[in-house]
């Protein structure tokens, strides 16, 4: 039994390291191949981020383990709302105001829909996978042409107060990833993360599936629920560190974009991914209160952003316990099914 929890810690951390680090070598390639840091922000870092998520999801329904695979997504989108932006509300004030925020959370409560609707389906197969990979081709396209706008607007600003020098100089500090830190300058040393994050990605989700079956089985409850909890909340972590990172550096306006974000690509780029490639077999259970309690989430995030609401320490304690009062009834339901 011990060896089951150390293959599922050990697994969590192997994953988040090997996800950063292909995220940081990803960029260095990109950057050294002269894309655009706006296109490298939507997509590599988008996507590198999610690999955890990505392959447990897919190694777990290609193990038949649709519990996992559709627990780890579910359960990360509701830690993301509850717990990401919960916990640094503790530590700061939260500002919910950003720009585009309101647009990209009706697009994601639309998406939650989407999802739900499939969810009652035999399985999430095929057809259901180009459907969230079309509709994900969608997002990145609007975001991209937002982003550009936005950018543009920036620098019309900047030159009509300070003049054109400035505002060139304005752009080039916008546009930098200031999310990902130590990206190698050589291409080699780059190329050496790619190899080591592809490599450290399924080592991980072999060792946390295996000790999360384990685990479930010892407990009493379903895979789903393991899925639902402790992966998910582990697979959250990198996000949470960011969000509190950014709190405590009183840099606590991007949190809500990010997590919206977050919550788009675990819906559309990893499921879509896992279903194109095996049908996912949805858990009844998950129906029954776990799927609306994501909505729920969604919901929630959009009011944050439609009425740009500062989230306190009593906003930021009120979703942190809902977010414990959530884990435990699962837990729960989970022994008592």
């Amino acid at each position: 039994m011990l060896f089951d929890y150390i293959s599922l810690a050990g697994g969590l951390v192997v994953l988040i390291i090997a996800g950063d680090v292909l995220v940081r070598g990803s960029v260095g390639i990109a950057q050294r191949l002269g894309i655009p840091n706006l296109v490298i922000g939507l997509t590599i870092v988008a996507f590198g981020t999610s690999a955890p998520e990505l392959v447990i999801s897919l190694k777990a329904a290609l193990n038949g383990s649709g519990g996992i695979a559709i627990g780890n997504v579910i359960g990360s989108n509701i830690a993301n709302v509850l717990l990401v932006l919960g916990l640094p509300a503790l530590i700061a004030a939260t500002p919910c105001g950003e720009a585009g925020a309101t647009r990209n959370a009706f697009f994601m409560v639309a998406v939650t829909l989407v999802f739900v609707g499939l969810c009652y389906l035999p399985q999430i197969g095929l057809w259901a996978g180009v459907v969230l990979l079309t509709l994900l081709g969608g997002f990145l396209a609007a975001s991209t042409i937002a982003a550009q706008r936005h950018r543009k607007q920036m620098k019309t600003i900047e030159a009509n107060a300070a003049g054109a020098a400035v505002a060139d100089g304005a752009l080039e500090d916008d546009d930098a990833l200031e999310d990902v830190e130590d990206v190698p300058d050589s291409v080699w040393i780059a190329v050496v993360y790619v190899i080591m994050g592809l490599a450290g990605l399924p080592l991980g989700a072999h060792f946390t599936i295996n000790g999360a079956s384990s685990i479930a089985s010892a407990w009493g409850v379903s895979e789903a629920v393991i899925g639902l909890t402790v992966i998910a909340l582990g697979t959250s972590l990198p996000e949470l560190a960011t969000t509190v990172m950014a709190a405590i550096r009183q840099h606590g306006a991007v949190a809500i974009g990010n997590v919206i974000g977050s919550n788009i690509f675990n819906l559309l780029a990893i499921i879509g991914i896992t279903a194109v490639v095996v049908p996912i077999d949805v858990p009844p259970e998950v129906l029954s209160l776990d799927i609306w309690v994501m909505l729920a989430c969604a919901l929630l995030l959009t009011v944050l952003a439609g009425f740009r609401v500062c989230l306190n320490k009593i906003t930021g304690l009120t979703m942190t316990a809902a977010y414990v009062l959530y884990i435990a009834t699962v837990y729960l339901l989970g022994q008592s099914v």
